[in-house]
């Protein structure tokens, strides 16, 4: 139904417990390489504390973190 699809798209991403795929598919300007190197960067550095901390892992910037802002979380009680 229309409503679970934007269901769906109200949901905000975790970034320090969504997995490759769910990256892959769910942030703007994140490939499957981009997604495996947040989740090396989770694992190296510890949770992300800030939305900013993204634009600390390898090749995402400052720009793909704006572009994903309403879209992510760091939360725990969001999900």
């Amino acid at each position: 139904s229309l409503f679970s699809i934007f269901a769906i798209a109200a949901d905000k991403i975790n970034i320090n417990t969504a997995g490759v795929e769910t990256l892959d598919t769910q942030l703007i300007g994140v490939g499957a390489t981009k997604a495996q190197a947040i989740i090396k960067y989770r694992e190296e550095h510890g949770p992300f504390k800030s939305i900013d901390d993204l634009a600390l892992v390898k090749g995402i910037g400052e720009k793909t973190v704006e572009k994903n802002r309403e879209n992510i979380t760091i939360d725990e009680s969001s999900e």
